[in-house]
This record gives C-alpha cells, sequence and structure tokens, in this order.
C-alpha cells in the first residue's frame, strides 16, 4: 500500500502552530501562563507508569456527592499517595466529565460529581490542587476531558439554567439515554476546544487526555440525528460516515495545534477502544472480531493519528485476556499487542497499553480474569515490543483495593525501581 509521505514531527507542529496564530485562535507573543509542566523525576527514564481516576458518576472520586471540601481533598490526596506506593507515575484525572467542569471554569458549570448540584462552586479546586499535589509527589497530571458527552440523561431541563447546552439547544442530540453535542456543527468544536483549553492556560498539566468516546457508541434501533448538520456542511464529502471521521479529525488536529501554542511542554494523549477496525472489514486491520469498529462506528480514525503523528501518545483500551483465541472472543490481549505495535512502530507517537485491571478478580469475569498473574503476563508479553512504552490501568479504585493482588503482583513483577516518563 503506497501512503503519502509524512510531515515530520517539528514542521507539522510549526506549521499548525503559525496556523492557528494565524486564524486569531491565540495572539502571537501571548505569555504561557501558570508555569510548565512538571520536571522529570531524578530516575532513569522507563515507560510510563499509569491509572484512570474516574470522576464521572463517582465512579473513582470522590467517593460521594457532597462531601465537605475538606473530604474531598483528603481522597483525592490518598489516590495520589496509591499511585506513589504502588511505584506508578502518572495519574490520568478526569476534570471534564459531563459538559462541566472540576476547576473553575468560565465557560461550563461546577461538575455535579463535587457537591451534588451541577453548578455550585465545591470551594476549592480540585484541578489545581491535583496538579500541584501531583508534581510534589514526582507524578505526572495528565488532564482527561470528554469532549462531546453533555449529560446522562436525557432532559436538558436538569441542567443548570447557564448550561451552555441549555442557551444553545441546536448544539444538542440527545441519543442513547444521553445527551451529546453534535460534533458536526463547527461552532460546537470551537467551543468544546476553548472550554477544555481553558484548564491548559492555567494549570501546568503534563498532558491533555481523551478516553474513548467521539461519537456515541451504537444503540440499537437508534439513530444520531445529525440531518441538519450534515445538509449544512457535509456536502463536500462522500457520504455522511466520511464526513463524521473529519468532524473528529478536526476536533484532534486543531487540540493538538492549540496545545502545543499554549503551553508547548504538554502532550496530548488519547485513549481508544482497543480495536480499529476488523481484519474481515478492511485487511489492514486486526484478526479480531470486535462489535463495535472505532472507525466505523465512533468515527475515530485511530490509526491515522498515530501514522501521522497528530498525537504525542495512544493508550489503546486492551481490555481482554492473552489466553488463546480459542477460549476469548471476539479480542485477545495478545493479537491486538502486535497489532498496535506495528501501527506505531516508526511514527513519532508512543504507544502505551490500557489494561483492564478492574476485570481482575470480578466474579463476573471469565476464570482468567480470577488468576493474579493475568495483568502481570500481560506486561511480561508487551517487553516483547519495543514500540510499548508503558502502560495505565483502569482504574484508581481497583488500583487501591487490588482485590485479588493483580496489582501487587505487577508491581512485584515490574516496578521495582522509579522511573521517569518516556519523552
Amino acid at each position: 500500500m503506497h501512503r503519502r509521505p509524512r510531515m515530520s514531527r517539528r514542521a507539522f507542529w510549526a506549521t499548525a502552530a503559525a496556523t492557528l496564530v494565524a486564524a486569531g485562535g491565540v495572539a502571537a507573543g501571548t505569555a504561557i501562563a501558570g508555569g510548565e509542566p512538571s520536571p522529570r523525576r531524578r530516575a532513569a527514564e522507563g515507560g510510563l507508569r499509569g491509572m484512570w481516576l474516574a470522576t464521572v458518576v463517582n465512579r473513582d472520586w470522590p467517593s460521594a456527592p457532597g462531601l465537605t471540601a475538606a473530604r474531598q481533598r483528603a481522597e483525592l490526596l490518598a489516590h495520589l499517595d496509591t499511585a506513589v506506593d504502588r511505584r506508578l507515575n502518572a495519574v490520568i484525572f478526569q476534570v471534564r466529565p459531563t459538559a462541566d467542569a472540576l476547576w473553575p471554569s468560565p465557560h461550563e458549570p461546577w461538575s455535579q460529581y463535587l457537591t451534588g448540584t451541577q453548578g455550585e462552586d465545591p470551594g476549592w479546586d480540585p484541578l489545581g490542587t491535583a496538579v500541584e499535589e501531583a508534581h510534589a509527589r514526582g507524578l505526572e497530571l495528565h488532564a482527561w476531558f470528554n469532549p462531546y458527552r453533555i449529560a446522562n440523561h436525557t432532559d436538558p431541563t436538569r441542567l443548570v439554567a447557564s448550561h451552555p447546552a441549555r442557551r444553545h439547544p441546536d448544539w444538542v442530540v440527545p441519543y442513547g439515554g444521553k445527551l451529546y453535542y453534535n460534533p458536526g456543527i463547527p461552532a460546537v468544536r470551537a467551543f468544546v476546544e476553548k472550554a477544555m483549553l481553558d484548564a491548559v492556560r492555567k494549570y501546568a498539566v503534563d498532558a491533555v487526555h481523551f478516553d474513548d468516546y467521539f461519537y456515541p457508541y451504537p444503540v440499537a434501533g437508534q439513530v444520531f440525528d445529525d440531518d441538519a448538520a450534515y445538509d449544512a456542511y457535509g456536502g463536500g464529502f462522500p457520504n455522511r460516515a466520511a464526513w463524521r471521521r473529519d468532524n473528529i479529525d478536526r476536533l484532534v488536529r486543531e487540540t493538538a495545534a492549540e496545545i502545543k501554542v499554549i503551553r508547548p511542554g504538554t502532550q496530548f494523549g488519547i485513549s481508544p477502544f482497543g480495536v480499529w477496525r476488523n481484519a474481515v472489514t478492511d485487511p489492514a486491520g486486526s484478526d479480531t472480531r470486535a462489535g463495535v469498529q472505532t472507525y466505523d462506528d465512533l468515527h475515530a480514525d485511530t490509526r491515522k493519528w498515530v501514522r501521522e503523528n497528530w498525537i504525542d501518545y495512544i493508550v489503546p483500551q486492551l481490555y481482554w485476556s492473552a489466553h488463546p483465541l480459542d477460549q476469548q472472543v471476539p479480542a485477545n490481549y495478545a493479537v491486538l499487542l502486535p497489532w498496535w505495535a506495528e501501527v506505531a512502530k516508526g511514527s513519532g507517537t508512543r504507544l502505551y497499553i490500557g489494561e483492564a485491571l478492574y476485570k481482575a478478580g470480578d466474579p463476573a469475569q471469565p476464570a482468567e480474569w480470577q488468576d493474579p498473574a493475568e495483568l502481570s503476563r500481560h506486561l511480561t508479553l508487551a517487553k516483547e515490543y519495543p514500540e510499548v512504552r508503558g502502560h495505565v490501568f483502569f482504574a484508581a479504585k481497583e488500583v487501591k483495593a487490588d482485590r485479588i493482588g493483580a496489582m501487587a503482583r505487577v508491581v512485584a513483577d515490574h516496578y521495582q525501581g522509579s522511573v521517569r516518563t518516556p519523552r
């Protein structure tokens, strides 16, 4: 297959930054506020050892909405201390779970997961505290944003009256029991970029991080109604799917370029669902039979983002076991690992692997996930692929509880000394 030549990373960012400034996104000579991301640890460079710290529906933190500011802060610091105890070096902290904010934002309301009431000031600054306290512990703090999800319900009147989704109802699409911003409207893309990058302007975050939600996961029998936007903006594309992929490509490219202008030391990483396309759909895909393919269903061309060097790192969520294929459908860790290594090979994008710690010891999971050594075997297998530069564990609650000792086994087998993250 012939591929068009890839622009060098340095040339790409220089061109993108110049374009952004020329377009008025950031004024030339704008001061960079808030200092720089954390200095690297005084340790040999090794790999990323991360954990996700999820706040949506109070998954990991805070343990419940409405706690006092002191209790919230204590719980947050305890998670950071657990990361240090497990010899991790990065925490990926979810700071915009549902078109809201875990910092004082001029664009979006305070998250309801803090006080129980959307828009209510919690009396402290969780993101600012997380950055400061993570850096004091030698940890990187990656700010994790969900670009388009507005709410885990479909009633706009439940949003605070000042919410941008209520001021711009034409931006909103109900789908699958949730509300989403429509990625196909240019004003939406401009707004969500501005809202997210406010945090980058204010805080010395080490990375901006997106998860796997772009266009929503398919829901049987439902249609994501973007007809009006497609009629208005999709004329130059062969079909709706190509237009949707271009909308997400633009979000990724523009966010990347703006980060480099606002705070050049900050990275940009994305953690997609682990299957780009199945080989039966596309010969370039993986030997899997996944029911979701990010290219087709989420309209996220994750493979292109890596190979075109649009992002600094990618963390595919390889949430399957590494047992033989005849025991594992629709996908297998041992199949997807070399596929992603080949995608990252020769690119400027670092490959980290998302690990399903949450499955370890879950009685609802198959037998292989009851084995405390399963995740350690994943890391052993990954050592065979030099493209793999680290692992991220989902999620903080399980890193702390470690119900069958799977995380302790990873630490004992692989994390004997402290290392700094790749740069």
